[in-house]
């Protein structure tokens, strides 16, 4: 047999008939095969069988012997063995009946070095293990399970194996315009079931759900989506209370790695605080107390694999100072704990982002006493002092939101400006950074705006801005001033700038969140007071191309400020937060 030097190995199959003739004397370790080191006695394959077992050894740096019990081979008659091995698994098939298969401990190699080796047929280089029976065939396949070639077979007994002649001549050389291919199909196994473990002994591995109709392969942390039947939203039923000691203004959904999922609630009172909670058998439970101050908003954020958590403190603390805090996650204490204060001024929210490499962090003040013309601020992580320093002030009208994104190689920032003093009809700011700073790119006209939302649909980019009443001076009162349009923009590309897509009726929109199910894309909306009550329908708007955003669901909720889309093993789910009560909710998104 010949062999290159190094051969893939991540599957092989043996397949062999032998016939054993027994005298007076038991029959003990007899080998079938062996592969040497040549010059030594380093064994790098090897199969033997004793009286009523089966042994494969191999050597991948440590040696390892896979072991099939209650297999009687030694009866006088002729026996089809096929022994294959693919990765984690091995599999042993004795006349054609069904296999048997053991996990291994210690995965067989992905390729195996047979370079100044010999392979050894009845014995090891030895007297001792000689094979005392007889042998008709040996056919080492490599790749394939050489059990779907041979059974069913009329005669199981002595089913042979017809070697296919492009193993002839390996490695396959290829025709001309033609791509490589491996000669031999590849086992792959498959799990099925509810969801299995996913750690780095089942990376590789398939899994295939038949409830969600999914094709998955196990990453080594995550079953990652291979192929996925196309879900489509049904309807949203409610699954969790999330009980919380005050109202909630905002609500952060983040993963720390190998930890898990956490959803921060932006907490009115100091005391216990805010909460962070983990997701734990399907659902939220609390996790950590920290002291706020009239949280309005928490921002999640990685800098290399340290994770932080940065809150946007409304007022003063008890020794009458105006800070927001950015925590960091501690893997000793796995807490998050204390990492920088930042003077800040009524701030309402704080926008991570990463940008050639640095980090920033961008806090929308909105106000100090009574003036809300102030500036907000660009900070920028110094890496030898890990810390964030300074790097831009801009001027900002109450704001209220920040939203970073990307176009091709541009990064732009938008403000959502709310109230000037006199008025919340003003404009709402596009930034653009050239030169290492942003620069003005585009003012739009907003009323109130408390929240900027940029997606995609396909290849089309999208800013919604929330709309959250409409107030002046002096000026006439209106019909209802929280009854007002939010409104989508549009990239147009050739006019460089966002123009006017779609106006929709809104009360008092705090807060708009994009997300997808399967091919669908879906807007929901925070309406939060309409001028009487709190007690409102937020709406999920679906797209439907010419027919642009439709509403699809009426969610009541009361005084929603917040909502946030997130996915799970289970299922995919919605949690709005509620400024009224304190109570958030979680709803799960039931698919078809």
């Amino acid at each position: 047999m010949g062999f290159p030097k190094s051969r893939p190995a991540k599957q092989i199959c043996f397949q062999m008939r032998c016939w054993v003739f027994l005298s007076q004397m038991l029959l003990r370790n007899e080998y079938v095969f062996t592969l040497l080191k040549e010059g030594t006695s380093h064994m790098l394959l090897g199969l033997r069988f004793s009286e009523d077992k089966l042994h494969f050894e191999f050597s991948s740096g440590l040696r390892k012997q896979v072991t099939f019990r209650g297999v009687r081979l030694a009866d006088r008659r002729w026996h089809t063995a096929v022994l294959a091995i693919s990765g984690d698994f091995a599999s042993l098939s004795v006349d054609c009946c069904q296999p048997v298969e053991v996990i291994l401990d210690i995965p067989f190699p992905e390729a195996l070095d047979v370079g100044r080796s010999r392979f050894y047929i009845g014995n090891r280089r030895r007297q001792k293990g000689l094979f005392s029976g007889l042998l008709r065939q040996l056919v080492l396949l490599p790749g394939s399970d050489a059990m779907r070639k041979m059974c069913p077979s009329p005669n199981p007994r002595l089913a042979t194996l017809s070697v296919p002649t492009i193993l002839s001549e390996l490695p396959v050389k290829p025709t001309e315009n033609d791509v490589l291919k491996y000669p031999y199909e590849a086992e792959v196994k498959v799990t099925l079931g509810s969801h299995p473990p996913c750690t780095q002994t089942e990376a590789g591995r398939l899994w295939f759900d038949v409830f969600r109709r999914g094709l998955f392969i196990c990453d080594g942390k995550t079953w990652v989506s291979m192929l996925k039947a196309k879900e489509r939203l049904d309807y949203v039923e409610e699954y969790q209370n999330l009980v919380t000691y005050s109202e909630t203004l905002d609500v952060e959904i983040f993963e720390i790695p190998d930890i898990g999922l956490f959803a921060a609630t932006a907490n009115k009172k100091p005391q216990p605080g805010s909460t962070i909670f983990k997701w734990l058998e399907g659902r939220f439970e609390p996790y950590q107390n920290i002291t706020t101050y009239e949280a309005q908003a928490w921002k999640h954020f990685r800098i290399g694999t340290e994770v932080f958590l940065a809150v946007a403190n409304f007022e003063k603390n008890d020794r009458n100072q105006e800070y927001s805090v950015i925590y960091r996650w501690s893997k000793r204490k796995l807490q998050f704990v204390l990492h920088q204060r930042l003077k800040t001024h009524s701030a309402r929210d704080w926008e991570a982002f990463h940008i050639n490499g640095e980090t920033f962090l961008a806090v929308a003040n909105h106000r100090e006493g009574d003036d809300h013309n102030i500036d907000s601020i660009i900070y920028k992580w110094n890496p030898d002092t890990r810390r964030f320093q300074t790097n831009q002030t801009i001027a900002t009208s109450g704001a209220y939101d920040w939203e970073f994104f990307t176009i091709g190689p541009y990064a732009f920032l938008v403000v959502a400006n709310t109230f000037n003093g006199t008025s919340t009809r003003i404009y709402s700011r596009i930034y653009i950074q050239l030169g290492g700073m942003f620069r003005l790119f585009q003012s739009i006209p907003t009323y109130g705006a408390t929240d900027w939302e940029v997606f995609q649909v396909q290849e089309r980019v999208f800013l919604a801005v929330a709309n959250s009443q409409s107030y002046e001076t002096g000026a006439p009162a209106e019909i209802n001033p929280f009854n007002i349009n939010s409104t989508i923009y549009e990239l147009n590309i050739t006019a460089q700038m966002f123009v006017k897509f779609q106006d929709i009726p809104t009360y008092s929109a705090v807060d708009w969140e994009f997300f997808t199910v399967g091919d669908d894309s879906f807007l929901v909306v925070a309406n939060s007071f309409d001028g009487s009550k709190f007690f409102l329908n937020s709406v999920i708007y679906r797209w439907q191309g010419y027919e642009s955003f439709v509403p699809v669901h009426q969610l009541p909720t009361y005084g929603c400020t917040d909502w946030e889309q997130f996915d799970t093993a289970e299922g995919s789910y919605l949690i709005y937060s509620s400024a009224k009560e304190h109570i958030s909710k979680v709803l799960r998104l039931k698919t078809y």
